[in-house]
């Protein structure tokens, strides 16, 4: 594998792109307060005809992740849209209109099902289930729902899941994602489906919403995926057939970046970023 260069500015890239797909968590903020280098990178392309819309794996629609990203100093200029895992969340829930539902995650994702004629249920009941997190990711982890899935895998009742995120940095601190309940969902056996990052449905809403706001279509080779999830960010952009960069995070370069660290990450993958960096500056 060819080494990955680490850049200390996206400026050069910038002039090979026409659009960004920018991670929220993990790029624009971490859970805790906003990367305001983040936020100046995005409004330089932008000033130089650049499109940006963020792409979260946040289980919600992009419309009730805004105000959490204003709360926490993410400028509303520093992109022109927004796409969520949510929105495809929504999309996927829209089949079983009629029908009842367990919901595991906690009740601020409840706009995910929200007027769609789904009721919700207790889990002996329910006919699917939508996973958005888990209930209490501040104090439980994924072995707390081991006889929940156990019961639900029994009964060969589905699941979609609404962040295919595994764990996310929140402040200083590393939680549980519904992507971690997905997988040992998968490994008991059961049928899951993904909304978000890196499944193809979420980037083709992503192209669709870059041909809307620019008037055409955008070539994929003037496309770049900005992330810090590889098996996410970077392996989404890949399947896509995009670019990417890798941004550091504490998740998986605790230590700092540096080719060494680049060579484990990425030397046994089947893709890579064309460029890594510590955090998204200009």
């Amino acid at each position: 594998m060819p080494a990955i260069p680490v850049l200390s500015s996206i400026a050069e890239l910038a002039a090979t792109s026409d659009a960004w797909i920018v991670d929220v968590w993990g790029v624009m903020h971490n859970g805790a307060s906003a990367y305001p280098a983040a936020a100046a990178a995005c409004r330089a392309f932008r000033a130089g005809g650049g499109t940006v819309v963020l792409l979260s794996n946040a289980p919600r629609p992009f419309s009730a992740v805004v105000p959490h990203m204003a709360a926490l100093g993410v400028p509303p200029d520093a992109y022109d849209a927004g796409v969520t895992s949510g929105d495809v969340t929504r999309d996927m829930l829209g089949v079983w209109r009629g029908r009842r539902l367990l919901h595991v995650g906690p009740d601020r994702d409840r706009s995910l099902f929200e007027g769609l004629d789904i009721r919700p249920v207790p889990a002996a009941e329910a006919d699917v289930v939508l996973c958005s997190g888990l209930y209490d990711d501040e104090n439980e982890t994924p072995a707390d729902y081991a006889g929940l899935l156990d019961a639900l895998a029994c009964r060969g009742v589905p699941m979609i899941c609404a962040n295919p995120d595994i764990m996310v940095e929140r402040g200083h601190a590393l939680i549980y994602c519904a992507g971690a309940l997905a997988e040992n969902y998968a490994a008991k056996g059961g049928r899951v489906s993904f909304a978000g990052k890196p499944h193809l449905a979420v980037y083709e809403r992503v192209l669709a919403e870059f041909a809307r706001l620019r008037g055409r279509p955008v070539e994929k080779a003037r496309v770049l995926g900005i992330g810090d999830g590889i098996e996410t960010d970077i392996a989404g952009a890949h399947a896509a057939g995009l670019r990417s960069v890798f941004v550091a995070s504490p998740i998986f370069a605790p230590r700092g970046l540096d080719a060494a660290v680049l060579d484990d990450l990425f030397a046994n993958r089947a893709f890579a970023p064309v460029a890594a960096m510590p955090a998204l500056t200009w």
